[in-house]
């Protein structure tokens, strides 16, 4: 496992968002987190990568403790993320808010950036040429120096995405990847996440409303309701459970 999740709750007031909820995420794999809207999926996220702390329990991370760490450590660690609602520098270019991901890398010093020394300009020639790499991978190049925020929402998300990967993470984090793209972009970006996880040799843990995209990329999923695991398996056996259709649909026994 790449990933333990043990007996997470979280509580918020007198309102837990997650219930004793325990699961692990193997190397390579492709892991789903899914549920209707409010079942505790972000929230999840946000504990894995230290935004928030946990009530109770703990997360083993290649079997070391990451349980409270601020999110700039857990992101050196090898785990990075993004975001439900996506988060590009609105004055920067794609290639830019690629290079950002790239921060934890820097080897060269604050003065010798004022100063432009010739070690400043080796680093940001090979984190220039690794950034346009990486956005090559993603088929947009083209856009490397138009402003991130002026691009279709489906190239943002790619746009975000290489950033997340720019910062050489084990364990992937995609919070609705898909969202909001029409199903030739779904189809376009499914067909990056596989290469990447290849290429990389990437864990991922994805959030997605979009069944289709999850039985199509999740080795398994573990489906949420009020915070609680209530189905965990793979995914074609998760879209005829009682449970599941239920949490989604409502429960018609009882109508």
């Amino acid at each position: 496992m790449i990933l333990e999740i043990k007996n997470i709750t979280m509580k918020f007031g007198g309102v837990t968002a997650i219930d004793n909820l325990s699961f692990g995420v193997s190397s390579g794999e492709i892991f789903g987190l899914i549920g209707p809207n409010g079942a505790g999926k972000t929230t999840m996220f946000n504990i894995i990568t230290g935004n928030y702390k946990q009530s109770e329990g703990e997360i083993l991370f290649m079997h070391e403790q990451i349980s409270g760490i601020k999110p700039n450590i857990i992101v050196q660690k090898g785990i990075a993320r993004t975001f439900q609602n996506i988060r590009l520098f609105k004055s920067m270019t794609v290639l830019e808010n690629v290079m950002i991901g790239f921060h934890n890398q820097i080897k060269y010093t604050f003065f010798e950036s004022i100063l432009r020394l010739p070690r400043y300009f080796f680093y940001e020639k090979n984190i220039k040429k690794a950034a346009m790499d990486i956005l090559d991978i993603f088929g947009i190049t083209q856009y490397a120096n138009s402003y991130a925020t002026e691009l279709s929402y489906g190239i943002q998300r790619k746009v975000e995405i290489a950033r997340a990967l720019a910062t050489e993470p084990k364990l992937l984090l995609l919070d609705e990847p898909a969202a909001g793209m029409n199903p030739i972009e779904t189809e376009d970006l499914s067909n990056i996440i596989q290469k990447i996880k290849k290429e990389y040799g990437l864990s991922i843990l994805l959030i997605e409303h979009d069944m289709k995209f999850v039985n199509k990329m999740c080795d398994k999923v573990l489906v949420l309701d009020y915070g609680e695991d209530i189905f965990e398996g793979k995914p074609a056996d998760a879209i005829i459970n009682k449970k599941v259709v239920a949490a989604y649909l409502g429960d018609f026994t009882n109508a």
